[in-house]
């Protein structure tokens, strides 16, 4: 991430006790539309399809066996037929990628975007932990990727976690969601579940095409960050706007101005709401000054 300038301050940096305080409110998290229905692994109703099976034993053949799984070794071995038995995996990954980018750092009220973003993200793996589930992730930024294998138990929380506070990059910058979807399409797993956390910048035709790949095997969810000065600009006034590098004065008397303003604004947000659908993704919209938890289990919209 963008190292701000206000370094220890809650609003614009996250930290690891922020992210492990975490784990009594997600305790309250519900992930209904992840389609799960009870909090024990293994209790999913899921229209994917492709779900893996896990090898469970070696027995003696029995009439019926599929010759598909006979165990050649231990047949070879013993003189006796065998065969493989299989069942369903159980628990499901989790992966969350999340928008360290420039744009990200910012906020008029509540806490910088990428704060809200890790914090979503730590809510998550949390809830994937009391789940049973594997946590995986990616973070990236324009000074690259970072991607973290699926793992299960505490120790896979915490790498995910120090890798939110301290993230090491790999590969080129990104600019635009296309590359960062490019990727998460090689790690990602058929049936995962996989949280996109990002204000949604710089979704362009290649970065639509790589989601549309991505929701045929996994179950995607989109989580929209935004600052509520993006919506709409003061009605009144002179104000002047900071990166700690450039500044831009914004004139919000202009009312033609301020209405195209807002009019991009709803733009975008009926744009992603139309892929949403288009693609049968879940929109979860966030503002920065909203509670984590509250946005993770308010209201959502659903594809139709």
């Amino acid at each position: 991430m963008n190292k701000p300038q206000a370094a220890g301050n809650p609003r614009v940096e996250v930290t690891l006790k922020a992210l492990v305080d975490l784990a009594k409110p997600a305790g309250m998290l519900s992930l209904g539309h992840a389609n799960i229905r009870a909090a024990q692994s293994g209790n999913y109703l899921s229209h994917l399809k492709g779900r893996g099976m896990a090898f469970d034993e070696t027995r003696l053949y029995q009439p019926g066996d599929d010759v598909r799984r006979m165990d050649w070794r231990v047949t070879a071995r013993t003189d006796k037929p065998h065969s493989k038995v299989f069942k369903e995996e159980r628990e499901r990954p989790m992966f969350i990628a999340v928008d360290y980018r420039a744009t990200m750092a910012f906020a008029t009220r509540g806490v910088f975007k990428s704060v809200q973003a890790a914090r979503l993200a730590g809510l998550l793996a949390w809830a994937a932990l009391k789940q049973g589930d594997r946590i995986g992730g990616q973070i990236f930024s324009e000074d690259g990727c970072q991607e973290l294998k699926p793992q299960t138990g505490k120790p896979a929380l915490l790498r995910f976690f120090n890798a939110l506070i301290n993230p090491v990059y790999s590969g080129g910058g990104v600019f635009n969601l296309a590359q960062p979807l490019a990727r998460l399409l090689h790690h990602a797993r058929p049936g995962s579940r996989v949280y996109i956390l990002s204000d949604f910048r710089g979704m362009n035709s290649a970065a639509e095409n790589h989601l549309a790949n991505l929701a045929r095997h996994c179950d995607v969810v989109l989580v929209h960050i935004v600052d509520p000065l993006e919506s709409s600009l003061p009605s009144q006034g002179r104000y002047r706007f900071t990166d700690g590098w450039r500044e831009i004065l914004i004139d919000s008397g202009d009312k033609q101005r301020l209405q195209a303003y807002r009019q991009r604004f709803q733009e975008r947000q009926q744009y992603l709401q139309s892929l949403g659908n288009k693609l049968r993704l879940l929109l979860v919209p966030c503002s920065t000054q909203q509670a984590p938890l509250e946005a993770l289990n308010g209201s959502r919209s659903r594809p139709t």
